[in-house]
């Protein structure tokens, strides 16, 4: 088959829109068919959701980014898509930086021992960051360092409290139950990065139809 791209990654398109042109028989096309608008439906869905997000914070200095909840197998891919939606990327897996979670705390017996032992374990050159429910966990964290800290599902206000705190010594990324209807909010608070499992998880597949004409 030949195939010929008429829309761009990350470009706008409007209902009736041609995006693509493929040429080639009639068993090859209709064996790929599914498969093809499969992987473009899924892929766009995600660009598409991201664009509705970054839009959301537009004229703030607040970055979207993806979680690591996506679809077994189809990571670098659903990835991509984030990126061409105008957002970022998190972590692509446990060796990209270290992530300290709740469970990780509980573990530890503490946010002070959790860092203790993530600093004495890895290299000078790897990120560690941390997540915080609270802002008495977010004052042990400011007093042992770290290089990002996640609030997570904290409201308007504690987050505001949180930023103010922190005053720019390490990132600050806002997380848990992110919405389009209050991202906005939450960005204006001043934190650095929103993240939002939702882009990879849950979005609504971009409907897409291939019409052959035969030649």
């Amino acid at each position: 088959m030949r195939f010929t791209a008429l829309v761009g990654d990350g470009h706008h398109v409007s209902p009736g829109d041609v995006v693509a042109e493929i040429e080639g028989s009639a068993r090859a096309l209709l064996s790929a068919e599914r498969v093809a608008l499969n992987f473009l439906g899924r892929l766009s869905g995600i660009a598409s959701l991201t664009n509705r997000f970054v839009q959301q914070v537009a004229g703030t200095e607040c970055r979207i980014v993806c979680t690591r909840k996506t679809t077994p197998g189809l990571r670098a891919f659903e990835k991509y898509a984030v990126r061409c939606g105008g957002g970022f990327n998190h972590r692509y897996g446990l060796d990209d930086a270290v992530l300290i979670k709740d469970n990780h705390i509980a573990v530890a017996g503490g946010v002070a021992a959790a860092l203790r032992a993530a600093k004495a374990s890895v290299g000078h050159l790897v990120k560690i960051e941390i997540e915080v429910d609270t802002i008495a966990q977010l004052r042990e964290v400011l007093t042992e360092g770290a290089d990002v800290v996640l609030l997570d599902n904290m409201n308007v206000e504690t987050l505001r409290e949180a930023v103010a705190l922190v005053e720019g010594v390490m990132l600050t990324e806002a997380s848990g139950g992110v919405t389009l209807d209050t991202v906005a909010a939450i960005a204006a608070t001043g934190v650095d990065m929103v993240s939002v499992g939702a882009l990879t998880h849950s979005p609504r597949v971009l409907d897409l139809g291939l019409d052959i004409q035969v030649r």
